[in-house]
């Protein structure tokens, strides 16, 4: 298991991973990334109606191996699906026969772990990354047969947690030396440096790619990415049942009031339907994390990794300079 981080290093320009951004990532998006230098990742419900997620495992394996033939000195990061593991997910045993039929060669699962899910995508080789947001959860994780673990710390967007970065990773370290993945407002290289010195082996980024010409969200959405920070953005679970941080902006823009939002019932999670009345969580109330402070425009996925990988250099050597 010592070995999963350092394989993945190898074959990744920068030690991160895109975040399955729901509804927002696609193949564009995955493929971007990819070519790019870093894991690509979307969840197995963005590929909608049935038989989508077929048809985007093929386009994004031909995509990739095409690249990797024409630049051999420039091959493509893995990519990943996004399964969630929760009951509400009536498509979880059908999506995960595509993965498996796939060979995807990396399963992040959420929201719930199951040995036989485990057990699946390990039969052909496959790896498992559960996220978590505390130590009793990593552990039930690992337990049930995860590969690694992606601590979702204060400040990540959509579904987040509540501690803070350095007391999460501090707690797995403790007991977990597999490969660790940190999500939580990192959106500049010298944050995705910063997770490593904390004790991850990668960076888990998401809102800063929501701000991409390959993401599929509307302009209004990137905009809001790119003219926000730390101060606009709302921790609640009235949407889903489950706490998250949201734009504040969309939730105005929706006709709710901030201050008064109340507490949601956890049972009322749905992840089949986009289509329902009244406000929407993710199609008109937009996730994103504390770090959107660091986002001033909207570029294509290869310039934002470009920045980001220049920005972990410098990081780096001003680290090593003052020693």
């Amino acid at each position: 298991m010592l070995n999963i981080a350092k394989r993945l290093t190898e074959q990744m320009r920068i030690p991160a991973f895109g975040a399955p951004l729901f509804i927002i990532s696609g193949p564009e998006l995955v493929i971007a990334q990819c070519k790019a230098g870093m894991v690509g990742a979307f969840p197995a419900l963005n590929a909608r109606p049935s038989g989508t997620l077929d048809r985007w495992l093929t386009r994004i394996r031909q995509d990739l191996s095409n690249h990797d033939r024409d630049n051999p000195q420039a091959r493509s990061a893995p990519f990943a699906v996004n399964l969630i593991v929760h009951r509400s997910n009536s498509r979880l045993q059908e999506d995960l026969e595509i993965c498996v039929a796939h060979r995807v060669p990396i399963v992040i699962t959420s929201l719930g772990a199951q040995p036989w899910v485990n057990e699946a995508i390990h039969s052909y080789g496959g790896i498992v990354f559960h996220d978590v947001i505390h130590n009793r959860f990593a552990h039930k994780a690992i337990d049930k047969g995860a590969d690694g673990l992606i601590a979702v710390a204060a400040g990540a967007g959509g579904h987040a947690g509540t501690l803070s970065p350095f007391a999460l990773v501090q707690d797995i370290r403790s007991w977990f030396a597999g490969p660790l993945a940190l999500s939580g407002a990192i959106a500049t290289g010298a944050s995705l440096l910063a997770a490593q010195v904390m004790g991850a082996d990668f960076g888990y980024i998401g809102s800063a790619f929501i701000a991409t010409h390959e993401a599929n969200a509307v302009s209004a959405y990137k905009e809001c990415i790119v003219s926000s920070d730390s101060a606009d953005i709302v921790y609640t679970n009235f949407f889903t049942g489950v706490h998250g941080n949201y734009l504040r902006q969309s939730i105005v823009s929706a006709g709710l009031d901030v201050e008064s939002l109340p507490e949601s019932d956890p049972s009322k999670m749905d992840f089949t339907s986009r289509e329902s009345p009244g406000p929407k969580p993710w199609r008109d109330i937009w996730g994103a994390g504390q770090g959107v402070g660091a986002l001033k425009e909207i570029v294509s996925t290869a310039e934002l990794v470009g920045r980001l990988a220049s920005q972990y250099d410098s990081a780096r050597m001003l680290i090593a300079a003052r020693r």
